[in-house]
């Protein structure tokens, strides 16, 4: 039988541009634009300025190595990818695979390294995006709860599989190599969650893509990994779910068994990645429809803050236990705080809407302070857990004053919009950027393009401030 690394490695090498649907090529150009916005913001917070300068102290005045962006500064590939996905995911605005995973702070950052390594053009660099989020999300997909149940964090563990992918298409590695590649992301594979629940900070996909660009140079100088990493018997998932047969201890559904052939089924034909979505709002993933569906209620309804009683939102059991039921660092439906799935819930009825720019979490342009509303109606918003609601999907219920009450269920694929959408969108994150507002409008102009453009890496200049 043919290994799960090598019939990836397969579709990788043979896929083509023109291969790409039409939406694939759409989100590609996407995900790409809110990565940027991300790094621009990123640059901003202590987190990625600390990144920035533990890479340029060490490695500044590298003659062939990677850009940083926003700074300029040229320093080793791994370097580069590491700063840069650090101020992604300082940012904010990062996408979201199933919950637990944020693709894009991994894979932009190592396709825009190698990007720039071998000049290609538009339609190269969105063909290798696509390639990344393809197999970082079917490699994940089933597994993600039943990984973090084991006290490893999905988004680094598989986040290296991304990066490492979209730059051995980019920088057009034979089948050999690819395969090599993945083999030799198993053995770099790492996240834990112990770190943040003892008041650590997590390292997270910062490493994975600087271990990925590590694999890709190893796999083009010869490095043998192995051919049934994933799969076999003291492999990838064995490793990392405790079996290689499909069993899970935890699905977000309460299905717990898979197969690991559902990984390459279909592939090429049914585009896992059109199931990213925009994580629009600075906060945990899960939080973010809890803004606009409960937004959207109550403008339909007219409902005001004033004549609200209570409110209830019934959602996806593991929304409630983050981030993960065997390790809970939070548990949303338990009492309201600021930050918490009630405060955002609060936050979408009381001023339907949620300001883009404000992120308590990440430190990123902090509002001026919490609407007494908001404040006031946390503490009457009910959560309630369900096995069988999808993900980012919550229902939502306002009762008021009068006793009448009013019900709206999200499909969970509210966040998954097309590019003119989420350049519309983003754009809301232009006060607080460093550079100024026409750079940016050249940016969401070059991403809109990106598939007539010569160089990709073009982009990477226009991060940069100017003077």
């Amino acid at each position: 039988m043919v290994s799960l690394s090598r019939q990836l490695a397969q579709w990788v090498v043979g896929l083509s541009y023109d291969d790409l649907p039409p939406a694939v090529v759409d989100r590609a150009k996407g995900v790409t634009l809110h990565s940027l916005a991300s790094v621009l913001l990123g640059s901003q917070s202590r987190s990625g300025q600390s990144a920035v300068q533990l890479i340029t102290a060490d490695e500044s005045g590298v003659n062939r190595g990677a850009t940083v962006m926003v700074d300029g500064t040229t320093v080793t590939k791994g370097g580069a990818a590491f700063a840069n996905a650090e101020m992604a995911m300082s940012g904010g605005k990062l996408d979201s695979f199933r919950m637990l995973t944020h693709p894009g702070t991994s894979i932009l950052p190592g396709a825009f390294v190698a990007a720039e390594t071998a000049g290609v053009s538009g339609k190269e660099f969105l063909t290798g995006v696509a390639v990344g989020y393809e197999v970082m999300e079917r490699l994940a997909s089933d597994f993600i709860p039943t990984v973090m149940s084991r006290g490893f964090h999905a988004g680094p563990v598989f986040g290296i599989f991304g990066p490492a992918m979209a730059a051995a298409k980019i920088l057009n590695l034979t089948e050999e190599e690819v395969n090599n590649t993945i083999a030799l992301c198993v053995h770099l594979a790492a996240g834990n969650l112990e770190g943040p629940r003892g008041g650590g900070r997590a390292l997270r996909e910062g490493a994975a893509v600087r271990n990925a660009m590590l694999a890709v140079a190893l796999a083009q100088m010869g490095q043998v990994g192995g051919e049934t990493t994933l799969e076999g018997e003291a492999g990838f998932y064995h490793a990392y779910t405790g079996n290689n047969q499909g069993k899970l201890t935890y699905s977000f559904v309460g299905d717990t068994q898979t197969s690991l052939d559902k990984i390459t089924t279909g592939l090429g034909k049914d585009w896992m990645f059109l199931e990213t979505l925009y994580r629009i709002y600075s906060t945990a993933g899960y939080n973010i429809a809890h803004v606009d569906v409960s937004a959207q209620l109550c403008i339909e309804n007219d409902i005001k803050y004033e004549d609200v009683e209570r409110v209830e939102a019934v959602v996806n059991w593991m929304e409630t236990q983050y981030p993960s039921p065997a390790f809970p660092s939070r548990r949303e439906d338990g009492e309201a705080q600021t930050g918490g799935t009630k405060y955002y819930t609060a936050y979408g009825v009381a001023m339907r809407g949620f300001p883009v720019l404000r992120s308590q979490q990440m430190g990123v342009a902090d509002g001026d302070g919490d609407p007494p509303e908001v404040l006031d109606l946390m503490h009457r918003v009910e959560v309630i857990p369900s096995h069988n609601m999808t993900l980012f999907g919550p229902r939502i219920t306002v009762f008021t004053k009068d006793g009448k009450s009013y019900t709206k269920q999200s499909t969970g694929r509210e966040f998954m919009w097309d590019f003119e959408e989420e350049a519309g969108r983003i754009r809301d994150v232009i006060p607080g950027l460093p550079i100024p507002e026409a750079q940016f409008e050249e940016i969401i102009a070059t991403c809109r393009d990106l598939d007539q453009q010569d160089r990709a890496d073009k982009l990477i200049q226009l991060t940069l401030k100017q003077g």
